[in-house]
């Protein structure tokens, strides 16, 4: 029997502001455990929720930017569970009333193919804590840093049928959350993670199967394997003649396998009901359209535009708009380097991505700045030095030698572009090799390149290669 997957992805992105969304504790990543916790956090009696503004206007440029609908009206909810790092014994959340509904994502896959993307709804909650388990000889640690912060969990709808177009999604959303500046991203430290619902069907069937949630996998391989090993575990099991048990399982890299983690709760399990101490969110056209105006062009946008106005190849728009701020350094180089996209796109892609690799480096870091990358590659388009000698400047500057100007001239790397002092470097050369110049007359024109290449190893790689080329033939009267 041929089967289909059925996959659905509910990602959780940590929203970049300051403090939570309840309380006033700061959200920084990797404080000592318990120290920015207040006592609305752990629960203590007395206290009432706050809601952050900035919260608000990060979950509705997410909406607005996925053409969803932006409720005026919403309800924060009471999720109600029982675990130690749940110090109220709930969460606060969204249940039927979120902010964001019926979004859609268009999704570049690799083979060509876009696949838009439902989008049900993206609601706020807080946090839980942390459990820590290997801490404490025979006990467990709690740390109510991370209870609070900021979530916007983003659930699409089942219409993705591959690990891979999963994955592709995935990395979509990814994009976005980071470009709108709405989350960092970052998913070694959890604030970008998913859940990834996981059923088998029959092909050809429009029921849906019974399925299996893959908790908390925070990176991009690890949710391609965990989804693949799912899919193959529940066909292997039907095949067997067993049943697929409603349950969320966690993945085990080392293992690639996925394993039973508890019995998966359906929401009547939560007794969901309106949080009594939180006032239902109500937006005006005046809170929504403020934020469509500080919305950036977005990356397909700027995509497209890349395309169709600079001409630049698909995969060439496509790597730079993986992320806002290579999009934004390649910008700043068009705009200093007179527009001349495709070679500021090389740089930035070959170069810059590199050295920028070499060094572990995200792109903000860059030793060498737009403007500065810019002004190498205008020497080079004046004919001050060679494409070939631009890379070692460009190294040189990546050293923190110094400007462009200043290498190029204390290294003494000045192209040479007088005709005499070429002229005589290719006569010396076809003086040296006459059988080279016996075998070219005969019709070897691949020997071109040769001559070039010895007069330019005498010119210690500073000849102008356009000249020598015109020269050369000239006195080989092609």
């Amino acid at each position: 029997m041929s089967w289909q997957p059925v996959i659905g992805l509910e990602i959780h992105a940590q929203l970049s502001t300051a403090s939570k969304l309840f309380s006033g504790a700061a959200t920084a990543y990797g404080a000592e455990p318990n120290t920015q916790a207040a006592l609305l956090d752990v629960a203590m009696p007395g206290t009432l929720p706050v809601p952050n503004r900035a919260v608000l206007d990060k979950a509705i440029a997410f909406g607005l930017a996925i053409n969803a609908t932006i409720a005026r009206h919403s309800v924060f909810a009471r999720k109600n569970y029982f675990y130690p790092d749940l110090p109220k014994g709930y969460q606060i959340s969204q249940y039927e009333l979120p902010i964001v509904a019926d979004g859609k994502l268009a999704v570049r896959l690799d083979d060509g193919r876009t696949l838009d993307v439902e989008i049900q709804r993206a609601h706020l909650e807080e946090d839980a804590g942390k459990s820590l388990h290997d801490a404490f000889h025979a006990a467990t640690g709690l740390d109510f840093n991370r209870a609070g912060v900021p979530l916007l969990e983003i659930v699409s709808a089942p219409v993705l049928h591959s690990a891979q177009d999963a994955v592709a999604y995935l990395r979509t959303v990814h994009t976005l959350v980071r470009w709108l500046g709405v989350c960092d991203g970052n998913m070694a430290e959890g604030s970008f993670r998913c859940d990834a619902n996981v059923s088998v069907r029959p092909a050809g069937s429009d029921k849906l199967g019974t399925r299996t949630e893959i908790k908390n996998v925070n990176s991009f391989r690890f949710v391609e394997k965990a989804i693949e090993y799912e899919i193959e575990r529940q066909v292997r099991a039907l095949e067997n003649g067993e049943s697929i048990v409603q349950e969320t399982r966690l993945y085990d890299a080392a293992a690639h396998r996925t394993f039973t983690m508890r019995s998966k709760e359906d929401a009547d399990d939560y007794r969901y009901f309106p949080d009594p101490d939180l006032p239902p969110l109500v937006l005006t056209d005046a809170d929504i359209d403020a934020v469509r105006a500080a919305l950036p062009e977005l990356p397909d946008a700027r995509r497209r535009r890349y395309v169709e106005a600079l001409g630049l190849p698909e995969s060439d728009a496509a790597q730079l708009c993986v992320d806002r701020a290579t999009a934004d350094y390649f910008e700043a180089m068009l705009t200093a380097h007179d527009g001349d996209a495709k070679t500021c796109a090389n740089w930035v892609l070959g170069e810059l991505a590199a050295a920028l690799n070499a060094a572990n480096l995200p792109i903000e870091q860059s030793r060498v700045d737009a403007p500065a990358l810019a002004r190498l590659l205008a020497r080079v388009r004046a004919g001050a030095i060679s494409g070939k000698i631009a890379k070692d400047v460009f190294a040189a500057m990546w050293a923190g030698e110094g400007d462009a100007d200043d290498i190029i001239t204390a290294r003494g790397l000045r192209q040479i572009s007088d005709t005499g002092a070429l002229g005589a470097a290719l006569d010396a050369v076809l003086a040296e090799h006459p059988a080279q110049v016996a075998e070219f007359r005969d019709g070897n024109e691949k020997l071109l390149q040769f001559f070039v290449g010895q007069a330019m190893k005498r010119l210690r790689g500073q000849g102008n290669p356009q000249q020598l080329n015109a020269l050369l033939r000239e006195k080989l009267k092609i």
